[in-house]
Formats: C-alpha cells, sequence, structure tokens
C-alpha cells in the first residue's frame, strides 16, 4: 500500500510522524527529489509530495545543528549523530549528493525490544551471562546489529548491578540507569576515536563495553585486550557471516603479528552472530535469518591452528549447543513458513547444504 502524505511538509518533524506512523525503518531526503520511506526492505515514494527544494532542505539541516557540527559536515561533506523526537530516537547521516544536500535517517525506535520479539533465539541470551571476553554481532548495514546489541545491553541493565560504558557513532539507543549505571560517549562530542575511548575505558572501571564499531586494526587490539583484562566487550563488523567475521578480525593486523592474534583470539572470542533482515511471505514485516557459532575448546582449537576453512563444518555440527549456520536458520524459517524458498535461496552462502535440509 502506498505511503502518502496528506500535505506538503512543514518541517523535518512531520516526516518524522509519518515515518514512526508508517513503521518504515528508514527515511531519504534528497535535494530537488520526493522523499523516500524504507518500509520492510523496501524503498517507496511518499506519494502526495512534491520534490524538496534547497531552501527547505537547508532550512531542516539548520534546524538540527545543535545535535551535530556544522562545521565538520561542511569539511568532510558529511556526518552522523542522533536526535530524538517525541520519545523515539533517530540516526541520521546528512551527506553531500550532485553538489546539493541528502540525508539519510533510521528509525531506531522508543522501546528496547526483547529477543524473542527481534525472533531471535533464546540461546543469544546466553551473551548477557559472559562475564569477560568479546563478543561479535555481524551483518550489513540495516541487518539489526544495533537494535540486538541495545536489547543485549537492555538485558544486562535490567537484570544486573555492573558498570556499562558505550562508545558509538553516533549513540544510537540511549540506556537510562537500572540496575546498572551506563555511560555512554559519542564520537566528536565525548571522544575522538574509537581506540583511544576503548583504552581510556580500562581507567574507567567498566564491567561491560560496547565498542559500535570496529573499523581498524588499533580498535581491534584495543577491543582484544578489555576482553583479555576481565571485561566483557560487545562489538560489531560489517561481515555476512561468523567465519568472515573470523577472517577479518585477524586479518585486519599485520602479517607478521597474526600468529599471536590468532593466539589472543581464540582465548578472548565467546560468541560470533551474523544475522540477515529477510522480508516474509506475508509483506508485513521482516524475519531475521541468523548464523551462531559459540567458541568452544574444538573451535578455540582450530582459530589457533589457522584451521579457518574448518570452522563452518564445527558450527554446522554444533546445534546441541545452540549454534547454527545461515543454511539451517533459513531451512527452520521456510519450514515454519516465514519465508518462501526461493528467498532462502537469494540469501544463502551454500545452495546445496540448504537444499539436502530441506528434502
Amino acid at each position: 500500500m502506498p505511503i502518502a502524505m496528506a500535505h506538503e511538509p512543514d518541517d523535518l518533524v512531520s516526516l518524522l510522524e509519518l515515518m514512526v506512523d508508517a513503521r518504515a525503518s528508514d527515511l531519504h531526503l534528497t535535494t530537488n527529489e520526493i522523499p523516500s520511506l524504507r518500509l520492510h526492505g523496501s524503498i517507496q515514494r511518499i506519494s502526495g509530495m512534491s520534490a524538496v527544494p534547497a531552501a527547505w532542505m537547508e532550512h531542516q539541516i539548520a534546524s538540527m545543528a545543535g545535535a551535530f557540527d556544522p562545521q565538520e559536515y561542511l569539511s568532510r561533506k558529511s556526518v552522523d549523530f542522533g536526535i530524538t523526537h517525541a520519545g523515539h530516537r533517530f540516526r541520521v547521516n546528512l551527506f553531500r549528493h550532485r553538489g546539493g544536500d541528502a540525508a539519510a535517517i533510521r528509525h531506531l525506535g522508543a522501546d528496547f525490544s526483547t529477543l524473542a520479539a527481534l525472533n531471535l533465539p533464546d540461546e543469544i541470551e546466553r551473551f548477557t551471562e559472559y562475564q569477560n571476553g568479546l563478543v561479535l554481532i555481524c551483518g550489513a548495514t540495516g541487518s539489526g546489529k544495533s537494535t540486538t546489541l541495545a536489547s543485549l545491553i537492555n538485558t544486562i541493565n535490567q537484570n544486573t548491578a555492573q558498570h556499562i560504558l558505550t562508545i558509538e557513532d553516533p549513540v544510537e539507543y540511549l540506556h537510562m540507569d537500572q540496575g546498572c549505571i551506563v555511560h555512554q560517549r559519542e564520537l566528536n562530542n565525548d571522544t575522538n576515536d574509537f581506540a583511544s575511548a576503548v583504552r581510556a575505558a580500562l581507567r574507567e572501571d567498566p564491567d561491560v563495553i560496547l565498542v559500535g564499531e570496529m573499523r581498524d586494526a588499533e580498535t581491534m587490539r584495543a577491543a582484544l585486550t578489555a576482553a583479555e583484562t576481565g571485561h566483557l566487550v560487545f562489538s560489531t563488523l560489517h561481515t555476512g557471516d561468523v567465519v568472515g567475521a573470523v577472517r577479518r578480525l585477524i586479518g585486519a593486523f599485520p602479517a607478521n603479528e597474526q600468529d599471536a592474534v590468532r593466539l589472543r583470539v581464540s582465548q578472548s572470542l565467546r560468541a560470533v552472530l551474523a544475522q540477515h533482515l529477510l522480508q516474509t511471505n506475508d509483506g508485513a514485516g521482516r524475519v531475521p535469518a541468523i548464523e551462531l557459532m559459540f567458541v568452544t575448546t574444538a573451535i578455540r582449537h582450530l582459530i589457533t591452528a589457522n584451521k579457518l576453512d574448518q570452522l563452518y563444518s564445527a558450527v554446522e555440527t554444533g546445534g546441541g549447543i545452540g549454534m547454527r549456520t545461515l543454511e539451517q536458520s533459513l531451512a527452520q524459517l521456510c519450514r515454519e513458513n516465514w519465508i518462501s524458498q526461493e528467498t532462502a535461496l537469494m540469501r544463502c552462502h551454500d545452495t546445496e547444504a540448504f537444499s539436502r535440509l530441506m528434502r
């Protein structure tokens, strides 16, 4: 069903409210183009609206100037920040496009979802029970990594008495103190970069550290050190599978360090979750297909011995403790009629393995 606007919006607030009412995940604004919403994974133009003129875009950007540094936007041509309206949190990326302004705005929701409400398996709640180590949440942009992390942090916040420290770009979900005390540091506003903020965190008495994204070897090095020194560290990587996450984590370091890093990763890594959001058969929403690996003694040995090609088989046979491959997850979603086999085949890594599971 088309998304319609009854009248031309006076300001950005009208579009944010339409976005929330339509339950859209993203709003796209571009100078001299009609605004669009992403609904259940698909982009739709907003009917009843004209292309937004440059002056309107400039006015909306100026109205958000308190949430970001306009000079940074002018110099870097893009900037990330968060805004809140009527209790709803939004992540904004402003960027230049063909000499004009554009924005991608993601709705982060007003409330924290439980893992069950996100259709994630119960085994993932085990992440919140670790006392130390590194947990990675992986997937492409828009795969729900931030929402999953927010649910995990909220669970810890509700059920324990600890110090949680997050380092984000930008701060996405706002966590108020519950059983825990929570400090949230935002890049550019509260710290200059991820790596230095993680290193500083070791002097700030945290129990749990959330690193919004591990973008470089220095951040990864700092995160591993934090995990090795008794902290529980959550972070994200833009990889589509659990084996790729381990490869990327190790491969980010210089070749002469990788043997030592493999040992560090094998000892510190606790679990890896890779997730993908797929449109449901009824077209009314999206459901996650996941790959889940817990670092067992056998997997620890494979990482140390640089036998990463064998990790997939270890995950495939680890169902007894909750592990699963993407193909196993897709097959389950098909059997439960969440998605079609055609959708699953377009997403899976190993079509032969998926076909065997569906026989």
